[in-house]
């Protein structure tokens, strides 16, 4: 029996080339014999036992080396399949969020990877099928591979990006360092660098990092690092004003950076909107912004606008928080001792005025 829908994945056998198994969009996973062109199992599908059904379109299968058990992914489950049981699943995992859709192995298939739409990398023991490492990537993951020496993986996402991410070798993982050596006793080492000190002799090393040199037709190609945008450009930019004026009301925020957001609040008419809607225990930190900076030069203007708009929107509710009631009355307060300054420098200007003109005009007597 065929498949009844799209085949999204196949494999040959890596133990018998006459066995291809194959994962479908029908939600079945068939081993087919090149020899008689029959199906000779099928695993899966809407029809099958409770423990093996599958509901999912399959996007992936892998066959193990021995050619004894199948690995199949569909949506976010992971199963595997026993061909000596007679494609029993033995187990069944869960540990990604969305659908699976890539499998690989690495070079000698003691380590699963498994990529998925919910843009994360899990690699897992296959002797446990626990997960030892997780790599979480910019954008859901289609595509995986892993270099045969277990130093590079290639990720391909859905927005177009490929990426490489290298792994420092352990120092156990002496195999690079046997190949080097071999070819450095044939010979093969020196005519391929060129000119090096012959062995036994010294040389001192530079404390600057080498460049890698390639060749002159080389073609490198390099992408920008996207600038990641604090917290606060985000939440304007997707318009959550309340939010955006939370985010700048934490202690390690400078105030400069505050009042810029306020600003840019004002501008967009959004200020009212960012103000609207709270309680006393979202109201206290905008009331202790405006107490502390009420005073400062640099702010004091800004300040008495926003404390405009906060009392015009919350005179209403006075009398049912005693702390915002508190925090009212030592605002009024310091907005009045700030004005008898503010008097009191005006009377002081006014006599140093006088004071500067007599001064003047004794001088042209």
């Amino acid at each position: 029996m065929d498949h009844t829908d799209y085949v999204r994945s196949g494999q040959v056998s890596p133990s018998n080339p006459n066995l291809i198994l194959t994962g479908s969009y029908d939600a079945t996973v068939r081993l087919f014999d090149a020899r008689t062109g029959e199906c000779e199992m099928v695993m899966g599908g809407s029809s099958a036992a409770a423990g093996t059904k599958i509901t999912a379109p399959v996007e992936q299968v892998l066959i193990f080396p021995s050619g004894t058990v199948a690995l199949s992914s569909a949506g976010p489950i992971l199963r595997v399949w026993d061909f000596v049981a007679g494609g029993r699943c033995t187990r069944a995992l869960s540990n990604h969020q969305k659908t699976i859709t890539s499998l690989c192995f690495n070079s000698d298939a003691s380590r699963l990877l498994t990529g998925g739409l919910d843009q994360m990398v899990k690699v897992y023991d296959v002797g446990s099928y626990k997960v030892m490492h997780t790599m979480r990537y910019p954008a859901p993951v289609l595509c995986l591979a892993v270099s045969p020496d277990e130093t590079h993986i290639a990720a391909g996402m859905s927005d177009g990006t490929l990426s490489v991410r290298r792994r420092q070798p352990k120092a156990s993982e002496s195999s690079t360092n046997d190949i080097a050596l071999s070819a450095l006793k044939s010979g093969a080492f020196e005519s391929f660098l060129g000119n090096l000190p012959s062995i036994g002799q010294g040389r001192v090393k530079s404390k600057e990092k080498s460049k890698p040199i390639g060749d002159v037709d080389e073609f490198r190609v390099e992408r920008k690092r996207k600038k990641r945008l604090k917290e606060y450009d985000r939440l304007l930019k997707t318009f959550k004003y309340s939010a955006a004026l939370d985010s700048v009301l934490r202690k390690q925020v400078p105030p400069t950076t505050t009042f810029s957001l306020i600003q840019e609040l004002i501008h967009r008419d959004g200020l009212r909107t960012a103000l609207a809607g709270r309680d006393d225990v979202l109201l206290e930190p905008i009331l202790r912004l405006l107490l502390k900076y009420v005073s400062d030069p640099r702010f004091g203007e800004m300040v008495c606008d926003v404390a405009g708009v906060v009392i015009e929107m919350y005179t209403p509710v006075l009398g049912q928080s005693p702390l915002i009631d508190t925090l009212f009355s030592r605002l009024r307060k310091k907005v009045a001792a700030e004005l008898r300054f503010q008097q009191d420098l005006v009377k002081v200007k006014g006599a140093l005025d006088m004071l500067l003109a007599t001064a003047s005009l004794s001088s042209v007597v």
